[in-house]
């Protein structure tokens, strides 16, 4: 039994992307590359198909920066409460805001 020739994903993808571009037909890029002409047909559909996710992870990426910047947020503005209360605190212990005359 021969064994499986395997690509690597960047070289499945430059072929994909050739195939896209329409430059020349699929049957001229399968023999330049030495891949069988049904095999990027496979390739080409799965790109095709797999691009609404690539698109979906980067609104998902998108929506999971936001909410981490919603949480630091939240956090720093606590932050600022803490140290305000702080500064307070140590106003009326040492009298800085009483007036000196």
């Amino acid at each position: 039994m021969p064994m499986r020739k395997s690509y690597s994903p960047s070289f499945k993808a430059e072929v994909v992307i050739a195939l896209l571009r329409e430059d020349k037909p699929l049957s001229r890029i399968a023999s330049e590359v030495g891949v069988s002409p049904s095999l990027l047909s496979r390739w080409k559909a799965a790109a095709i198909e797999n691009m609404k996710s690539l698109f979906a992870d980067e609104e998902r990426s998108e929506e999971a920066l936001k909410a981490a910047h919603e949480r630091e947020l939240k956090e720093l503005y606590a932050e600022i409460g803490k140290l305000n209360t702080q500064l307070s605190w140590l106003k009326k212990r040492t009298g800085i805001n009483r007036v000196q005359g």
